[in-house]
């Protein structure tokens, strides 16, 4: 369990709903994880309760039917989400896509979507990623060519998180291809238009609840009010928008290792050896106090970062730091929890394959580790 009491940006109105949030995921997430893993999707239903229980969007304002909470509650469902074990796809809708419709939607934009993504009705996605582009957005080659009052969206996205699911898709494009990253737009493609496809839902190596897909445009006909605010801005809008997605994966980062780090410690003080615990051998004591140690560093780190983003300071290369800094901790944490397993910890049966098996993408998906040292090195 993710202690916080000593965690100061938590006070005790944030852990009465961090307690409210343990126990939804006790009745309504934990027990269908080997469910949908096995299905590779997760239901609507689980949407539409999530919704009830008042765990999606939470910082939408209450006009458009939000609690208009700030980031710490994210930080909160976020972090209880991933230590459960679990990458449902909510994530994205609260931390990500809510706040593009929020600080760049028009007033029709809010008011059609926001309250079905507070609600659970509407699922929604962001699509950057392409066959051929991966970080280097300003490569993208999806094309949205105005045709009067409309747009035409052309290309193909890889890779979409809730892309089997999604009612509305926000499609990272060109406008103006001739104009590089200027001509970059944010396009909203509601699933049911004419020309979108779906492709498949990705085999991947782990988060495999987490529905991934490929998805296709062709000649995908949308109104130009579907332009997500100013045409041609979209590329700073993605800019703007880093610094919290990259804290999002960082503090579930966190929260997986501290569940890798707590399944160590529970299986060796079960598991005897040569007449003692597992736990009792140095070794282990040994590689479970340097992982702490480094736990203990982490959690002062993370509570920093997010005070820093709550006050409009964190900036892009400390996000990326944060991201390279977790996401490298988790897999450490992981990798030697699974190793203190032994054969156990190749067995599906045991949570510690699992929480290897989803912690190896995060240091993929929202940029590279290389690309975050790119970052932070641009500031040295």
């Amino acid at each position: 369990m993710i202690d916080t009491a000593a965690r100061p940006v938590f006070d005790e109105e944030l852990n009465l709903f961090r307690d409210q949030v343990r126990k939804f995921y006790d009745k309504a997430l934990t027990p269908n994880l080997d469910r949908w893993e096995q299905e590779g999707i997760i239901g609507r239903d689980f949407w539409l309760a999530c919704g009830e229980a008042g765990i999606l969007c939470p910082g939408v304002p209450a006009e458009y039917g939000g609690l208009g909470l700030d980031f710490r509650y994210n930080a909160v469902i976020s972090e209880e989400l991933f230590y459960a074990g679990s990458s449902a796809g909510i994530t994205l809708q609260s931390d990500i896509v809510a706040d593009y419709i929020v600080n760049y939607g028009s007033e029709e934009q809010k008011r059609q979507w926001l309250p079905k993504m507070v609600s659970g009705e509407a699922i929604t996605a962001i699509a950057m990623t392409e066959p051929g582009t991966g970080s280097d957005l300003q490569a993208v080659r999806t094309t949205a060519i105005r045709a009067g009052n409309h747009y035409v969206v052309n290309g193909s996205k890889i890779y979409i998180t809730n892309g089997q699911n999604a009612d509305l898709v926000i499609v990272v494009a060109k406008t103006d291809p001739t104009q590089g990253g200027k001509g970059i737009s944010l396009i909203l493609v509601e699933a049911d238009r004419e020309g979108f496809k779906r492709g498949r839902n990705l085999d991947k190596i782990g988060q495999h609840s987490a529905d991934t897909s490929e998805l296709f445009f062709e000649d995908v006909r949308v109104p130009v009010t579907n332009c997500l605010g100013e045409e041609g801005r979209g590329f700073a809008q993605l800019m703007n928008q880093l610094p919290q997605e990259r804290l999002g994966i960082a503090l579930q980062a966190q929260a997986a290792a501290q569940r890798a780090f707590d399944e160590g410690v529970k299986f060796t003080k079960d598991r005897k050896a040569f007449g003692q615990t597992v736990f009792d051998f140095q070794n282990t004591r040994f590689t479970l106090a340097g992982l702490k140690a480094r736990m203990q560093a982490g959690w002062a780190h993370l509570d920093w970062a997010i005070a820093r983003h709550l006050e409009g300071k964190l900036t892009a290369a400390e996000a990326s730091a944060a991201k390279l800094f977790h996401t490298e901790l988790q897999w450490e944490v992981v990798d030697a929890a699974l190793q203190l397993h032994g054969g156990a910890g190749y067995m599906n049966e045991y949570p510690i394959a699992r929480l290897w098996r989803d912690a190896r993408v995060q240091r993929i998906y929202g940029g590279t580790s290389e690309i975050m040292k790119e970052v932070v090195a641009r500031t040295i």
